[in-house]
């Protein structure tokens, strides 16, 4: 199973690409993990936001391989727990579904987007900034790995 976490943004800080990489390093024996970036549309005070938008809704839908399962990343999304992800890894997995999730750029993503998504996840109610999800969503699918090959990591 591979899992593609495509993310609107590019130069992140230090601190992100470590958490990233510690947590990719962690399941590379278990689950092909990586993170693809998507070059942000600039931005200035006069840019259309929607036309911003548009052209990074249509740079992630141009890096999902079209069999992907995809999921949408979205504040709106179903929320639900960490054994849970450890259950639809499993059911990805007998299926034989690889799995797109796609983070928005800072004003979220686009209808097109969000219309190719087979399904829409929330990590939070809250605001979350775009780097620190990179690092959650990682750490996540890492402790789902461990809650189903029963590693200690995991304490419910």
């Amino acid at each position: 199973m591979k899992v593609r976490v495509l993310s609107v943004g590019t130069k992140m800080p230090a601190w992100v690409q470590e958490g990233v990489a510690q947590y990719e390093k962690r399941m590379q024996s278990d689950l092909d993990f990586s993170l693809i970036e998507i070059p942000m549309a600039k931005r200035s005070k006069n840019s259309n936001i929607d036309q911003c938008i548009q052209k990074e809704s249509d740079a992630l839908l141009a890096a999902i391989p079209s069999s992907d399962y995809v999921v949408a990343l979205d504040v709106d999304g179903k929320s639900f727990s960490t054994e849970s992800l450890a259950r639809k890894i499993v059911k990805f997995r007998q299926e034989g579904d690889n799995l797109s999730l796609l983070v928005g750029g800072p004003d979220g993503l686009g209808a097109s987007c969000l219309a190719r998504s087979n399904e829409r996840w929330s990590l939070s109610a809250l605001t979350l900034p775009h780097p620190l999800v990179r690092v959650v969503i990682t750490e996540q699918f890492y402790r789902a790995i461990s809650i189903i090959n029963g590693h200690p990591y995991h304490r419910s």
